[in-house]
């Protein structure tokens, strides 16, 4: 009776599976760097493993938080119409330098930020019951919904007060 040999079995390395693991990360969305190594922290990986498998991400452009950021940034202020403040906060929690969440933020300026809160008070006026005097409920309710946003309280008030002025206006021609 002979008996075989073990066949060596090809078992991907730790760093190997680590980066298939920030690929398929990344497949789904980009990620930032702090991300990805929360993910692989998350699942045991050593931090030296972790360290090579995102500096090579990082040298051939899969990971860029400068880029991350920006697409971050424009994604969220005109789809989810989020404004600086809360932008940052969401920056930080994924991880991206506060240097990085400075430099992205100042591509909005105020006019656009401005611009956006009017068009989110708009698309909510439009569905409102105008009716009596339920003016500062509705100011109210509408000015919380911008903070929540990020908006500063100022503006979003100010914003609120002239586009609910308008839309009476043009409701009663």
């Amino acid at each position: 009776m002979a008996f075989s040999q073990p066949q060596p079995t090809s078992e991907p390395s730790r760093e190997e599976q680590a980066r298939a693991v920030c690929l398929r990360l990344l497949t789904a969305r980009a990620r930032s760097r702090a991300e990805l190594a929360g993910q692989l922290e998350k699942r045991g990986y050593p931090d030296d493993v972790s360290a090579r498998v995102l500096d090579r991400l990082a040298d051939v452009g899969l990971i860029d938080d400068v880029d991350f950021a920006e697409q971050w940034v424009r994604a969220r202020h005109v789809n989810a119409g989020k404004g600086k403040r809360a932008l940052a906060v969401e920056l930080r929690n994924k991880g991206v330098d506060g240097d990085v969440i400075t430099a992205t933020l100042e591509s909005i300026d105020a006019g656009a930020e401005r611009e956006r809160a009017e068009q989110l008070v708009q698309g909510k006026l439009r569905r409102e019951a105008l009716t009596g005097d339920d003016d500062d409920k509705i100011m109210r309710r509408l000015v919380a919904m911008l903070a929540r946003r990020g908006y500063n309280q100022s503006m979003a008030f100010d914003v609120v007060r002239t586009e609910l002025a308008a839309e009476r206006d043009r409701r009663r021609v």
